[in-house]
């Protein structure tokens, strides 16, 4: 496997981490950077950099991010989040990773990136459920500033230092890990 390879699967595995704070966040990064020969895309991905999908990425990165600051509606949307994040980590991975055959990349792409994201997302839904029983819904704002900040680090450092932004994952899913855990006791 070429450093190059390892490079792009960093990279998937970020953003699909970030895709569970954000469907579109990550997205629109990935869009920018893409436009910008900042990250490489695989061929038939080519079109996550052009103007037309920079525009409509962000228009959606921007309402989505709109409507988790509404209590109600934040959890009307995580209903869909979880399957909308399962296949836009899975797309993400697709679109970065370089150098491996196209069974082994989408293999990666369905577990690593698919199942990073749902996983964070539903930990995410949890965490805004609990926040809306508990405070009736007044700290959901706080909860939404937090997850699209930590959506949008997480994008920039997997665009810009993607093995930082791996650990950063692999510590999120264990302590995901470690809550889970504890609340099945």
């Amino acid at each position: 496997m070429t450093p190059e390879t390892i490079f792009s699967i960093l990279i998937g595995i970020g953003l699909a981490a970030s895709v569970g704070f954000r469907v579109f966040v990550p997205l629109f990064a990935l869009s920018i950077a893409a436009h910008y020969n900042v990250i490489p895309l695989n061929e038939s991905w080519a079109w996550v950099g052009s103007n037309t999908a920079i525009i409509t990425l962000g228009i959606a990165t921007i309402v989505e991010i709109g409507a988790y600051f509404i209590p109600w509606l934040d959890n009307l949307l995580d209903t869909i989040a979880v399957p909308l994040a399962a296949i836009a980590g899975t797309a993400v991975m697709v679109s970065t990773v370089a150098g491996l055959d196209p069974v082994m990349t989408w293999a990666l792409a369905i577990i690593a990136g698919g199942g990073t994201a749902t996983a964070i997302q539903t930990s995410s839904a949890a965490t805004r459920a609990t926040s809306t029983v508990t405070t009736g819904g007044i700290a959901n704002p706080l909860v939404a500033t937090v997850e699209t900040g930590t959506s949008i680090a997480m994008s920039a450092l997997s665009i810009f230092v993607p093995i930082l932004a791996v650990i950063i994952v692999a510590l999120l899913l264990w302590f995901i890990f470690k809550v889970y855990k504890k609340l099945k006791k």
